[in-house]
């Protein structure tokens, strides 16, 4: 496991789709459920490639969906680290619909904590974060006020 710090681009993940017949409702568009897969799988593939190891999802913090993904549409995931504790990871990951014209529309919006395992799958430190853009500083102090409330919510719920 590699403990030194990494760079928000050196884990970033783009997943593509099509729509399928088998994953749609009986509205004819995208299950929210199918969908929450995908995210899933892509946060888990963000994670492990940031810290080197196996990862668990621990808390999706935010999931919002904004508008609706149809059979045969161009489905594309795009996740990346936004913040890290000590052995957990926030993720974001963007869901678009993109048309044969290349045009990208945001459907979905999601935020997950995944948590870094041992061998024993007991959790282990995570690299720190190495913030390049503007864009990385501002969602580094989003996610440490999201983590604040994660940590609120926690304390208040027991």
């Amino acid at each position: 496991m590699q403990t030194t710090a990494k760079k928000v681009s050196e884990s970033k993940v783009q997943q593509v789709q099509i729509v399928m017949n088998g994953e749609i409702n009986g509205m004819g568009r995208l299950f929210g459920g199918k969908l929450m897969e995908w995210i899933d799988v892509v946060s888990a593939v963000v994670a492990r490639r940031h810290c080197n190891c196996e990862v668990t999802t621990v808390a999706v913090d935010n999931l919002q969906f904004k508008a609706a993904a149809y059979i045969n549409n161009t489905i594309v995931l795009e996740g990346q680290i936004t913040y890290v504790g000590t052995t957990s990871m926030e993720v974001r990951v963007n869901t678009f619909v993109e048309s044969l014209s290349g045009e990208k529309q945001l459907v979905n919006q999601a935020y997950l904590v995944m948590v870094a395992l041992d061998a024993n799958e007991h959790p282990t430190p995570v690299p720190q974060l190495i913030l390049e853009t503007d864009e990385e500083r501002q969602e580094w102090e989003a996610g440490k006020r999201r983590n604040q409330l994660r940590k609120q919510r926690r304390i208040e719920q027991f």
